[in-house]
């Protein structure tokens, strides 16, 4: 079991909350807009060749979600969630999974101190703004599980005891689909906390090529600098809350969400979770385009990371080659996308 050190206390000052959200008014989004572009260059220096990647990545960010990266070794997962961090100037924790691995080396233990006869709680990897969790699938489901509360609440109990988790808190998690002996797939009420599902890939011949150049010598991440800092992330989650969706555009990700519940081909659909987090990506999208309130275009667009992990497919359909993705494309061409009007963009 390796981990990387965690923050040096408990969790860092909260810095507002769910309930406190500032309504953006016109132009309120231009800090977040150019902030979040510089963010996404950042990020884009280190993982080349990946387009539309980061994007998702900071809109899950934005939305207060949590990633879950399924690819083949080497391809940059554990890259990309390291270079999101020091974008944002933000504690990173790190975790790599393992079948020895316990639910206290994740959230932290309870040690007594003979010179003043009490207990003082170490704080685990868990306690960092970014946690990045190497080959989950690798760790047994009892300490799998101790990552449910933390991510669904944003706190941790130890031996009673409740510890709120730092903010902004995103988790990160990477796994291997290839070397499956050994492993424990991930259930599906844990993969229903993951916000989005994403696969990095292979870079195109010219992208690996400037990987090269780049990484040659040294790596690109030890000389990225912080564009932006976690308070004004927290600040950013709040605005992006508060964007206007209308209730058309509502409708239309519940009909998306509803039609999974339905399919043949489907043994499992979305639950009303996804509802929510498709939603709440969909705003963080709109946010970094600038715009106030949400477009279907922007729900589109997040319809396969934000769904496709949460299907389960039936046999048939499995033997017969579809895949959860192919499946959300066809939801999405067949659902009908409501025709806004000026009453659907935020009213002021």
């Amino acid at each position: 079991m390796h981990t990387e050190p965690a923050t040096s206390g408990l969790a860092e000052p909260q810095f507002g909350g769910p309930g406190s959200q500032a309504v953006p008014g016109p132009g309120a989004l231009d800090e977040l807009v150019d902030t979040m572009a510089r963010v996404r260059a950042a990020v884009e220096s280190v993982v080349t060749g990946r387009p539309g990647l980061a994007d998702i990545t900071l809109a899950v960010l934005l939305a207060e979600g949590h990633l879950l990266v399924e690819d083949v070794p080497g391809v940059g997962k554990t890259t990309l969630a390291k270079a999101v961090a020091r974008s944002i100037d933000c504690h990173v924790g790190r975790i790599q999974f393992t079948p020895d691995l316990l639910p206290s080396d994740l959230t932290g233990v309870n040690i007594f101190r003979t010179g003043s006869h009490e207990f003082e709680f170490r704080p685990g990897p868990v306690f960092s703004n970014i946690v990045i969790g190497d080959e989950i699938n690798r760790a047994s489901p009892k300490t799998q599980s101790a990552l449910l509360e933390c991510m669904e609440e944003g706190q941790t109990t130890v031996d009673g005891t409740t510890h709120q988790l730092p903010r902004p808190f995103l988790v990160v998690a990477t796994q291997n689909p290839v070397e499956m002996e050994g492993t424990y797939p991930l259930p599906e009420a844990q993969r229903d906390r993951f916000m989005a599902r994403v696969t990095v890939g292979y870079p195109d011949t010219s992208a690996e090529i400037l990987m090269l150049d780049r990484q040659e010598a040294t790596t690109p991440l030890a000389h990225l600098q912080a564009v932006t800092d976690g308070p004004s992330m927290v600040r950013f989650a709040q605005q992006v809350r508060a964007l206007y969706a209308s209730p058309s555009v509502k409708r239309y990700v519940v009909g998306l969400v509803a039609a999974t519940r339905e399919h043949p081909s489907l043994r499992l659909g979305a639950s009303p979770r996804a509802s929510l987090q498709l939603l709440r990506a969909a705003k963080a999208m709109a946010a970094m385009a600038g715009r106030d309130h949400v477009l279907p275009d922007d729900v589109q667009r997040l319809a396969r990371p934000v769904l496709a992990h949460r299907l389960i497919l039936t046999t048939e359909a499995r033997l017969s080659g579809v895949t959860p993705e192919s499946l959300v494309d066809e939801l999405v061409q067949r659902t009908p996308v409501p025709a806004l009007e000026p009453a659907d963009r935020r009213p002021f």
